[in-house]
């Protein structure tokens, strides 16, 4: 894996419903994983089966994603 630069965490903007942070914080670890299969030669939706995106999240330190995790990685990729 590369090794870029840490970029400082920022608060989330308060008042929103719960549904949006969950979306919220689906959606960015969706980013993590997909930008680390590219990493490691998946380029292609079906490339990135289920058991890929988990192994790759454990890779990663990212808790294992639900199945609709999976579908928006795979929306993700090219």
């Amino acid at each position: 894996m590369s090794t870029l630069p840490v970029l400082p965490k920022k608060p989330l903007p308060a008042g929103q419903p719960r549904e949006w942070y969950e979306a919220h914080n689906r959606r960015l670890k969706a980013m993590r994983i997909a930008i680390a299969l590219l990493d490691t030669g998946v380029y292609t939706a079906a490339q990135a089966r289920n058991h890929t995106i988990r192994a790759t999240a454990h890779r990663i330190g990212v808790h294992p994603p639900s199945p609709t995790t999976c579908r928006l990685v795979r929306s993700l990729l090219p």
